[in-house]
């Protein structure tokens, strides 16, 4: 059956979070670390039974806080009224991306400074819809149509809220995210590593930046139309998660994190109807599928489109649906063995050990004259084959000028995609909008069987 567009319905409140009915929650957002955060209070703001402004700055000092030349074991500076803010120095965005990036960040709400290890960290604490004003200000363009700027906040919202509940879940529910043996490395990235804070400012969870980018009004009224509203399945909330670019199929979400199957994170082609594309697990179909460039909603070229889902620094990287990176042996092996920790000698191979239903290797055999080792998920991949981050992992490999000892002068990887391709296609769903589609239309096809319910006013 076709989407349709401009579909409608009616939101009822949930019966299912009781805990959430008519009340906002409240959202911590780590934001920077070092061993000493300079800041600017831009408005008096509440500390204990004084009031603070202007310029300050705390250190790390032997397990404490050191500021003003007293010792603190936490600090937390309130704001007094909606419209205060604070200034943090030297905020790192796009960390372990090629546009990697220091900026001074402005943000609303309260301030904490907790230690972490032996730094200090700054931590920003605000109600949840004003936080989501900044994320999808940061993600999107404001020039973005209202409907995918609506799908967006819903997304969001609902991947924030997950989180901060599966953050609460008791430690025996979590599941460990690396496996090591002699010959194999399997790791997966998530939210469990964040235990001071619920989510970070950067793209490892969502774009934070804080009131640093003005808020455009469309981005405000998609957030104010949409306000409360909450993806559910089963009576949970949906683990929204989203990515730049699927390659033209929607990858599962036990390929790419730990393995619990999910119901509206499953594979489907990013097309208006559906249609049966190839089982891209198998070798030869996905190697077919990544070398030619099928039609779907995120194959386009069309910069207006692009733009509002590729914020300045996202357009520095012209490929995303289709793309390669080619690498001499010097290169490749010396580029392993820094990001890895593991001398492989000159690389042989790379060979697909297992992939997901998007083509996405999971496990990737990299043979080594000195070291063959298994490595995945698909982020530790990427990792691994990338000064940042391999666009994404699927792919396949060309050998070129092999020698009579098997070993290529250089490899080509040809891939398909940019991020994980789970559950939301950023540009699949910016023409989606384009062509009309409304908002819960475009979430529906990105999340099967999922139902959009509003939690709270």
């Amino acid at each position: 059956m076709k989407l349709e567009t401009n579909q409608h319905r009616e939101l009822r409140p949930s019966a299912g979070q009781p805990h959430l009915q008519g009340t906002e929650p409240r959202v911590t957002v780590g934001i920077v670390s070092g061993k000493k955060i300079c800041f600017s209070l831009n408005a008096p703001y509440r500390l204990a039974h004084q009031n603070v402004s202007g310029e300050q700055q705390v250190e790390y000092a032997d397990g404490r806080l050191l500021w003003n030349g007293h010792r603190y074991d936490e600090l937390h500076f309130q704001s007094i009224y909606p419209t205060d803010s604070f200034s943090l120095r030297d905020v790192t965005i796009g960390v372990n991306f090629h546009w990697e990036r220091k900026e001074t960040q402005t943000f609303s709400g309260h301030l904490r400074l907790v230690v972490d290890g032996e730094k200090v960290c700054a931590i920003n604490e605000l109600p949840v819809e004003d936080y989501l004003r900044s994320v999808i200000s940061s993600e999107m363009s404001g020039d973005s149509s209202l409907e995918l700027l609506k799908a967006h906040a819903v997304i969001s919202r609902s991947w924030l809220l997950a989180q901060m509940q599966r953050r609460k879940a008791p430690k025996a529910e979590k599941t460990p995210s690396t496996l090591r043996t002699d010959d194999t490395l399997i790791r997966w990235y998530d939210q469990d590593d964040h235990t001071l804070f619920d989510v970070c400012a950067d793209d490892h969870c969502q774009r934070y930046q804080g009131i640093t980018r003005e808020t455009n009004p469309r981005v405000a009224q998609a957030i104010e139309t949409t306000r409360g509203q909450l993806l559910m399945s089963h009576g949970d909330i949906c683990d929204a998660r989203f990515s730049k670019c699927c390659g033209g199929v929607m990858e599962e979400y036990q390929f790419c994190w730990e393995d619990r199957p999910k119901p509206y994170l499953v594979a489907l082609a990013d097309t208006p109807t559906p249609h049966q594309f190839p089982d891209l697990t198998v070798e030869q179909n996905a190697e077919r599928w990544i070398r030619s460039a099928p039609d779907s909603f995120c194959n386009t070229t069309d910069g207006r489109i692009l733009s509002q889902v590729l914020n300045g620094y996202d357009q520095e990287t012209a490929d995303f649906y289709r793309w390669q990176v080619t690498y001499t042996q010097q290169q490749l092996s010396e580029l392993i063995a820094r990001k890895l920790g593991i001398d492989f000698g000159q690389i042989v191979d790379l060979v697909p050990i297992e992939r997901g239903r998007s083509a996405r290797i999971t496990r990737l055999k990299i043979v080594g004259t000195r070291k063959t080792m298994n490595v995945g998920k698909e982020l530790e991949i990427r990792r691994a084959l990338s000064e940042s981050h391999l666009y994404s992992s699927a792919f396949v490999v060309d050998r070129h000028d092999i020698g009579a000892d098997g070993i290529p002068a250089s490899l080509t990887i040809v891939g398909a995609g940019w991020g994980h391709g789970v559950g939301l296609c950023q540009i699949g769903a910016a023409v989606m909008g384009e062509k009309g589609y409304a908002y819960d239309a475009i979430l529906l096809h990105y999340y099967p069987g999922a139902d959009i319910t509003k939690v709270y006013e």
